[in-house]
């Protein structure tokens, strides 16, 4: 899905369309993820020129708006590069800050799973080909997290899903049950994720869970990977 820029004639909505996306996203997460998405969102609408897809802010700027250090703004502009939300145009310099643009497609596929609690219309407006996950319900949130059982066929991955959907349903739903193997190498495992995204915030907020899980199944393993 490629979504036009937002500019001309119908650049409102799709300006809301993005924000909404993301909304909805966010408070279907927990506080870390709706902290990050609310800090993004801050910056499309204070200083993001939509025509020009550019950003111009220094990082102190951005400290101040955030109520954060300097340290945390390094720190949260690298996860939101690294997750393909953001994209560095131009480096900054002496006396000039850098420019990035905003992969508003990336973002928009990040927050599929959400969009079905926005409602039919919204789902219908934003992939008209009917390309968005089928069985979500429009307004119940249960559908985004509720997944099948895991197939046990034998494996360390198989055996740690399981014991991670008995733990907690829901997370499980959320960010374990779409993860594949692609691998197991000096007793290091693989997993795949279906984004970017993703693959970033297992790794980033749950991969101590993660590990634990797989450890009590192959005490062998000494590390999980994610790839999105």
């Amino acid at each position: 899905m490629q979504l036009p820029r937002p500019v001309g004639r119908e650049a409102a909505s799709r300006k809301y369309d993005i924000l909404s996306a993301l909304m909805a996203f966010a408070l279907s997460q927990d506080k870390h993820v709706q902290r990050q998405i609310l800090r993004i969102m801050a910056l499309i609408t204070t200083r993001y020129n939509w025509q020009r897809d550019e950003l111009t802010m220094g990082q102190a700027e951005i400290a101040r708006m955030w109520s954060v250090d300097d340290r945390t703004v390094k720190r949260e502009m690298a996860r939101l590069r690294a997750q393909g939300w953001l994209v560095l145009k131009r480096q900054g310099a002496r006396g000039r800050v850098s420019v990035y643009g905003m992969d508003l497609n990336r973002m928009l596929e990040d927050t599929r799973p959400a969009w079905p609690l926005i409602g039919e219309d919204f789902v219908a407006r934003l992939d008209p080909a009917g390309t968005a996950p089928a069985g979500q319900g429009t307004s119940n949130v249960v559908p985004l997290r509720a997944a099948p059982s895991p197939v046990a066929d034998g494996s360390v991955w198989a055996a740690a899903q399981a014991r991670l959907h008995q733990e907690d349903a829901a997370i499980y739903g959320a960010w374990f049950h779409a993860l594949t193997s692609a691998g197991l190498e000096a007793n290091c495992l693989t997993l795949a994720a279906p984004t970017r995204f993703h693959a970033t915030y297992v790794a980033t907020n749950l991969k101590e869970r993660l590990l634990r899980a797989l450890r009590q199944i192959d005490p062998s393993l000494r590390d999980v990977r994610l790839l999105g």
